[in-house]
């Protein structure tokens, strides 16, 4: 990581208020996405509200220290100005045969823009293609279509890949493969087909995030609030690489996806539909007022849990106690560094 988008020095509250609100919650999702059918979080409560810490379970306890100093940013401090009161977000389409592409889209109403996953390690691109299509049949020749890869091709199969899809009219392709090097050839070889790359993993889960951009390897970026170390720290991001973003979100729950929506807000020029509207892919919430699509677009707001639903869906135990445990040591990781 670099020095100049290194996270902005945040008071770090003493590990027991954080766990004094704790809780660990475990949400079902309506299609399964990302190998998951559950998505766990830990939320807490700080001064300025609640806050989510939710890296994934693979992640290691260094690369989840940054979520974890995103949601102390957010829940220990007010957020920078908002530009804007709402934010235009996408649908987003998990790796689904094509005949429940209908039933997903309807979740998201009146969203003009889709995102469909493709390149699943148990996918074909012949069913990728048919997915893309079923897509562009139900939002139309008006509609906007990005597809997110990512990164699970090489440069030969993304090459081969963007060709096929290239008929779909795609406003853009995400994280088409995994390192810097290979997304700045892919990105010379299709320039011809006019289809903008964008970086995701490579912003997010890099040592420096300002990597592809420097090397000229997207086009545009996609950056979120917690794997990037908080609101301030992705904006600081996005000023630095200087390419247009589009904000979107870890699968969060509504209190994560107010987070990306606060970040949104404060984004000075925002061209893209965002992802921020996965509360969709949620068969339960922590709220009664979840952050779910509205006319195209979602609420810039604070959301408060419902007691009764954080009841409700409590993770197991042994579930809560990992979290808490998890918690405690990504504490530390973040101790060590203040006093670095």
């Amino acid at each position: 990581m670099t020095d100049d988008a290194a996270p902005a020095r945040t008071l770090l509250p003493p590990l027991a208020d954080l766990v004094a609100t704790a809780r660990v919650v475990a949400l079902p999702l309506v299609t399964r996405f990302r190998g998951i059918d559950v998505r766990e979080a830990l939320l807490f409560e700080g001064p300025e509200g609640w806050t989510e810490f939710s890296p994934f379970t693979e992640y290691d306890d260094h690369e989840a220290a940054v979520w974890l100093a995103a949601a102390i940013e957010y829940g220990w401090n007010a957020p920078p100005p908002a530009v804007r009161d709402r934010i235009p977000v996408n649908a987003t389409v998990p790796a689904v045969d094509p005949d429940s592409v209908g039933a997903v889209l309807d979740r998201f109403p009146g969203c003009r823009t889709a995102k469909v996953k493709v390149a699943s390690a148990d996918g074909t691109l012949a069913e990728d293609v048919a997915r893309v299509r079923a897509v562009r049949e139900v939002v139309g020749p008006e509609g906007r279509i990005r597809v997110d890869a990512n990164g699970g091709w090489n440069v030969d199969e993304a090459e081969h890949a963007i060709h096929a899809l290239a008929q779909f009219d795609l406003e853009y392709v995400e994280q088409p493969c995994p390192t810097v090097d290979e997304l700045a050839e892919i990105r010379l070889r299709t320039k011809y087909m006019g289809i903008p790359i964008a970086a995701d993993e490579s912003v997010r889960r890099a040592d420096d995030p300002l990597a592809v951009a420097g090397a000229g390897a997207a086009d545009l970026l996609v950056i979120k609030a917690q794997p990037l170390g908080g609101i301030r720290r992705a904006l600081g991001i996005v000023e630095q690489a200087g390419l247009p973003v589009v904000v979107s979100s870890a699968l969060d729950t509504s209190v994560g996806l107010a987070m990306g929506a606060q970040l949104a807000a404060s984004v000075p020029e925002l061209e893209y539909d965002c992802g921020l509207g996965t509360a969709s892919l949620l068969a339960a919430d922590v709220t009664r007022s979840p952050l779910l699509p509205d006319g195209g677009s979602i609420e810039v707001r604070r959301v408060l849990p419902d007691p009764e639903l954080l009841d409700r869906y409590t993770a197991p135990p042994e579930r809560v106690e990992w979290w808490i445990e998890r918690m405690g040591r990504v504490h530390a990781v973040l101790t060590a560094r203040a006093v670095e």
